[in-house]
């Protein structure tokens, strides 16, 4: 009888591996479901301007009624519900990918905004946030001065 040594990371390892093979496989669905609880995260963008923050996120079939934004200190978080419109739902579907259901989505955002000017916009599906920046965050530009050869020689002497 043989014993063999047990490596645990070794074993780590190999689970690791076999985890980034399943999420690089691409029939991963992109929205992760259960038969009990359907849960859509919709995919977003932040991006800071001069001025201000821009967060866009993709909310097809979600009314301006059925969504809920709200930022408590840095965090935005933004709710919503995707209701099925069907009245016939006992019909057999051979393929489906459409998922109705509630989202939640939260995420840190840049320090010194002025969370209490949100702009929200809904068009075609598409949430966009702007969000302006506070006076104290906004980029200052500092000018340089060069000193030229004569100041630094009569600086030189003093």
């Amino acid at each position: 009888m043989n014993l063999i040594r047990w490596e645990p990371l070794r074993e780590i390892s190999s689970m690791r591996r076999a985890l980034d093979r399943f999420m690089d496989d691409s029939s991963v669905p992109a929205v992760w479901q259960s038969d009990e609880l359907r849960t859509l995260v919709p995919p977003v963008d932040i991006v800071e301007r001069e001025n201000d923050v821009v967060v866009k996120a993709v909310v097809p079939g979600v009314s301006e009624d059925d969504l809920n934004i709200e930022v408590i200190g840095d965090t935005l978080t933004i709710k919503g519900e995707s209701k099925e419109t069907r009245e016939d739902k006992k019909e057999n579907y051979f393929y489906r990918e459409w998922h109705y259901g509630t989202f939640l989505r939260s995420m840190t955002l840049p320090a010194g905004l002025k969370t209490d000017k949100v702009n929200a916009e809904l068009e075609n599906g598409m949430l966009t946030l702007t969000i302006p920046k506070a006076e104290t965050a906004k980029p200052k530009a500092i000018k340089v001065k060069a000193k030229t050869a004569a100041k630094k020689v009569k600086e030189a002497g003093k």
